[in-house]
Order: C-alpha cells, then sequence, then structure tokens
C-alpha cells in the first residue's frame, strides 16, 4: 500500500484529502506546518506528498526534502487555490512534481495521482 504525507494548515483540508486517499486505497499521515512534515518524512519517507503550495515555509520544505536521504522518491502535487503562475513555478522548480487545484474532489485526485504514476 503506498503511502501519502498531507501537508496543510486546515485540519479540514487535511482529514478530507486523507478520507480521499484511503478510498484510494492509500496509508495517510498528516502534517499541519512544514516543520512536522519535514520530520513526518524522516521518520518514514511517504511515496507521494499533498501540500499546501502557498503554505509558510512550503518551498523552503521542498528544498530541504530533495536534500533529504530517499528525498528524491516523494512524487509531490502541490495544492492550491491559487491560480498563481508565479506560487506554481516556485514550487515546481524547488522540486514539485506537479500541482492541484483545491477545491478536489475523488476522481479529480484519482486522476492527478495517475498522471504522476501514483494508480
Amino acid at each position: 500500500m503506498k503511502h501519502c504525507l498531507v501537508v496543510d494548515d486546515s485540519r479540514v483540508i487535511r482529514e478530507v484529502a486523507c478520507r480521499i486517499l484511503e478510498g484510494l486505497e492509500f496509508e495517510t499521515a498528516e502534517a499541519n506546518d512544514a516543520e512536522s512534515a519535514l520530520l513526518a518524512c524522516r521518520s518514514r519517507m511517504p511515496d507521494a506528498i499533498l501540500l499546501n503550495a502557498p503554505q509558510p515555509g512550503g518551498v523552503a520544505f521542498l528544498k530541504r526534502l530533495r536534500r533529504e536521504r530517499n528525498g528524491s522518491h516523494p512524487v509531490v502535487v502541490l495544492c492550491t487555490t491559487q491560480n498563481n503562475v508565479t506560487c506554481i513555478e516556485a514550487g515546481i522548480v524547488a522540486g514539485a512534481n506537479d500541482y492541484l487545484m483545491k477545491p478536489f474532489d475523488q476522481d479529480v485526485l484519482h486522476e492527478k495521482l495517475a498522471q504522476v504514476g501514483l494508480i
């Protein structure tokens, strides 16, 4: 079973994303900020990370993640409500694999995970 870390400062968003991912047969973990996410990755490197793109420290987290042992392994999908090309580009340059606009549902998340090779 693949493991996905959901990083978002909103508890509701984390819960909804985890419920969808579990329905897609992923094991999930949550982090509410970049520092907690890095600690979670050091404890168990996930196969995928859904990262709230504008989250404070998100780009710095990506840069630090990619320098960690096995940090190149997780597929990172930025999740954003902002259609801000600069924000998305900064995330991609820092190491994200793709992005997803919020709000999303099971079908949209399933399609994105298939596109990045996780399903």
